[in-house]
């Protein structure tokens, strides 16, 4: 199936698409793939913000921020969602999950992927708009979208399912 319809179909049921994704046998590849992309395109969502401040104040070129929030967003970003993605499976054992390491970057990786939509959307109000509630409105459904469906995916590929919303965790 394609990424972007399975990046669609997460937004209906996020822990079915997760486990679709274990299912399939998707390996470190794949993992790397999701997050390298999601890392692409959240620095492509940031083009028109950095435009609007450097139209603004002039003394930092756009070329210079440009190469700032690439050098951020797809060299070290990874590495930072990597270490994030340890940090997420630590905790979730002190919970009681019993995924592996994988599943946990995967879930991560995946979320990422899946919110691109919201971090475009933020880029490009931002790059309009400016600050301001608009600016607010969609930082805040990017907050709650992302951080959605990673609870969501994390709660799935931990095997906790279920059990952290008082469930049996069946499926």
């Amino acid at each position: 199936m394609a990424v972007t319809t399975e990046m669609l179909r997460s937004w209906r049921a996020p822990r079915l698409a997760i486990r679709r994704q274990l299912a399939s046998g998707a390996g470190e590849p794949r993992a790397l793939a999701y997050l390298m992309a999601a890392c692409a395109l959240i620095f492509v969502a940031q083009w028109p913000r950095l435009a609007r401040e450097a139209e603004l104040d002039p003394s930092v070129p756009l070329e210079a921020r440009l190469g700032a929030a690439l050098l951020g967003w797809v060299f070290l970003a990874p590495l930072f969602f990597y270490w994030l993605a340890a940090l997420s499976h630590l905790l979730a054992r002190v919970f009681g999950g019993q995924g592996t390491w994988f599943g946990a970057r995967l879930a991560l990786f995946w979320s990422l992927l899946v919110s691109v939509p919201l971090w475009l959307l933020s880029g490009l109000t931002a790059g309009f708009f400016g600050p301001g509630p608009e600016r607010t409105l969609t930082g805040a459904l990017l907050a709650v979208g992302f951080l959605g469906h990673w609870v969501l995916a994390l709660a799935e590929a931990e095997g906790t399912g279920g059990r952290l919303e008082g469930g049996t965790g069946q499926a």
